[in-house]
């Protein structure tokens, strides 16, 4: 049986976005306390692990909006719902809107997201995250703790989650025609 205990937090509705097949991007630039402040892949198998206190409706496309569970600052559910996992196929660096603009349509977030991204720490670039996802053979619900807590990406759960049986969301040439697709954009 194979298992992780590495998870990358994100927003709930990117996850949902990730397992439903509306996305394989995220766009990251870290969490306030990622080491050194600056962001870097630490794994490249992790379990999606949802996150709601920080997501904004506004930041979002239309089709999504409404989708978002709107909650008090320092909220967290008692227990995670821990449903997929992701394989981190590709880390990609960008610096410049009129690229970020190019790839709107592979990705859940509006224009003003992108933009507010880009301008925060605009020595840094924004991180293209490319996911493998995969829909684990059932659901698991853990225990919230402290250490899970804070403006993070990556977190190490107290206990290892099976990977066995879970199924990918795209089929290989799927995935495999999407990623292409974006990094091409990239290299245009």
């Amino acid at each position: 049986m194979e298992t992780i205990i590495a998870a990358l937090k994100e927003w709930n509705i990117a996850i949902n976005a990730l397992e439903k097949g509306n996305t394989i991007m995220l766009l990251r630039k870290g969490g306030i306390r990622e080491k050194k402040g600056n962001f870097t892949v630490a794994y490249k198998q992790v379990l999606l692990y949802p996150t709601f206190e920080h997501q904004q409706p506004d930041l979002l496309k239309p089709e999504y909006v409404t989708q978002v569970q709107v909650v008090d600052s320092g909220w967290h559910p008692e227990k995670i719902k821990i449903s997929s996992f992701a394989e981190i196929t590709h880390i990609l660096p960008v610096s410049d809107e009129s690229i970020l603009n190019k790839l709107f349509v592979y990705h859940i977030w509006n224009e003003k997201f992108v933009s507010d991204r880009l301008k925060w720490k605009p020595q840094q670039p924004l991180y293209i995250l490319l996911l493998r996802t995969y829909k684990l053979s059932q659901n698991y619900e853990i225990f919230y703790r402290r250490e899970y807590g804070g403006c993070r990406s990556w977190i190490e759960l107290t206990q290892p989650i099976s990977t066995t049986n879970s199924v990918p969301v795209f089929t290989d040439d799927n995935y495999q025609k999407l990623s292409t697709e974006i990094c091409h954009i990239l290299t245009e």
